[in-house]
């Protein structure tokens, strides 16, 4: 037990620092989002750029209450 636990801390941590400089810069207050797709409920592939050619956008990240 203690053993796989090192191991996956030791994973963690080397998966961590692989990650690209640009990865862990966040976002300022001000700041353009970056252009990004998603899926709605129906699957239906939902752009950034596209929703906003008909005004401003809200985005709002609903984490759920459980």
């Amino acid at each position: 037990m203690k053993k796989t636990f090192i191991s996956a801390i030791l994973l963690l941590l080397a998966a961590s620092a692989a990650l690209p400089q640009g990865a862990r810069a966040y976002l300022k207050i001000g700041d353009k989002a970056p252009a990004f797709a998603l899926p709605n409920g129906d699957g239906k592939l939902i752009s950034l750029t596209e929703t906003l050619t008909h005004g401003p956008l809200v985005l709002i990240f609903y984490r759920g209450y459980w």
